[in-house]
Formats: C-alpha cells, structure tokens, sequence
C-alpha cells in the first residue's frame, strides 16, 4: 500500500524551493538539482521506502538533524491514520487515546552514525571504513533511498556506504561540496553546493536539507501548525 500523497503537492513543495532560492540565491544553479533530489525521495517514501542518512563530523550532526524533522513534525501538523487510532483504542482505551493523541505522522528515516556500539565492534573487530556500507547492508532494500553527506564527496566511508547502496537497488542523494569528487559519480542526485570551504559548504548545506524536508512534508501533510 502506497503513502497517501496530498493534492497539489508540487505547487506547494515548489514553493518551498522558490523560498529557499529567494533566501539563498547562490543556490539557484542547484535549483533542477534539488527539485530532483526531492522527487526521488517523495517516490522512495510514496512506496513505504525508508532514507538511510551517513556523514562524518559535522556531516554527522547533519544526518541526525535531518533524521529529527524527518521523524516527526517539522511545520505541520502531523495526524496519524484512523485505522492506527482505532486500533489503539481497541487495545487500551485510555492509553490507546493517549498514544494515539501523542504520536505524529512520520518518514522514515535512520541515521546510521549514531549506534555507537555497532560502529565500534564493527570497526574494531573489521573494518571501520565500512561501518556505514554494513549498516546499508543490514537496512537497506531496493526501492530506499541513501542520503550521503560529504564536503569534499570522496570520504571513504560515505562512498562505501554508497557504492553498496547502488547494489542493493537504493537510490543515493548526495550533498558535497564544487569539486567533482567520488560521490558524484555514485549519486543519481548531487547536491553540490558553490562553496569549497569546509564550514562554507555545512552553511549551505543547512537550508537544502532543510527545504528537502519541507518539501516532503508539505506533500504529505498539508496544514500548517503556524
């Protein structure tokens, strides 16, 4: 069963680019860029796809940020299905009210550098450059999506995680930095945003994810909690 995806969902997903292009007007060579990025990632979550995130450093701290508005609500209200409510309050009526009051619309999104005890036996027991290629592995199917951060697209462990992707039938975006790197041949999507510098590149970086999201969340969700 598809995710229900809400009437003129593009116009509104649109809009948020036109937002950000307006904001950050540097961006407007990514425009086609992220607007493909962002219709990848609507069909892997349309067809109850999941999106795998990994990056080192602050690329790290990104992965979990996106995770955060990914997986729960970002500006709209988010209600769950009836059929889940009525399940709940079939169970528990007083609890199965609660939870089904409390819980929000969600995408389904992991953030593969945040399991400490995996990353640290698999990479002193074997190999601590394919620690996100391993988690790809174990979670990945075709049909979900890699988000692959990297500043200068040819971190080794990025790209591992990225090449096994590939394999696996997943569709891979990536954000880097100008240079051509190795991500770029690896991503159906680069996002390579006008800036070499590390710091200058994560600036950038910020309000493409930040859009991405509310494009995806605008498309499912359509009213505003504003």
């Amino acid at each position: 069963m598809e995710r229900k995806i809400q009437p003129n969902y593009k116009e509104r997903a649109t809009k948020q680019l036109d937002i950000l292009i307006e904001r950050r007007p540097e961006l407007q060579v990514l425009r086609n860029n992220i607007l493909d990025a962002y219709e990848l990632l609507l069909e892997t979550v349309s067809k109850n796809g999941k999106i795998l995130i990994c990056g080192n450093g602050g690329s790290c701290a990104d992965s979990d940020h996106i995770v955060g508005e990914l997986m729960k609500s970002f500006c709209a209200n988010r209600p769950i299905e009836d059929g889940l409510r009525e399940k709940l309050l079939a169970i528990d009526g007083i609890d199965g009210e609660r939870i089904a009051n409390g819980l929000e619309g969600a995408i389904p999104a992991i953030n593969l550098t945040q399991h400490t005890a995996l990353s640290t036996a698999y990479g002193n027991d074997s190999s601590a450059p394919m620690v996100f290629a391993q988690q790809v592995y174990g979670y990945g199917k075709e049909g979900d999506a890699l988000i692959a951060i990297s500043t200068s697209g040819n971190s080794l462990n990025v790209a591992l995680a990225a090449i096994t992707a590939k394999a696996k039938g997943m569709r891979v975006v990536s954000l880097t930095g100008s240079n051509t790197s190795r991500l770029t041949a690896l991503s159906d999507v680069c996002l390579n945003v006008p800036e070499t510098e590390t710091y200058r590149i994560q600036e950038l970086h910020l309000p493409i994810y930040h859009t991405l999201c509310l494009m995806l969340e605008t498309s499912f969700w359509p009213v505003s909690k504003h």
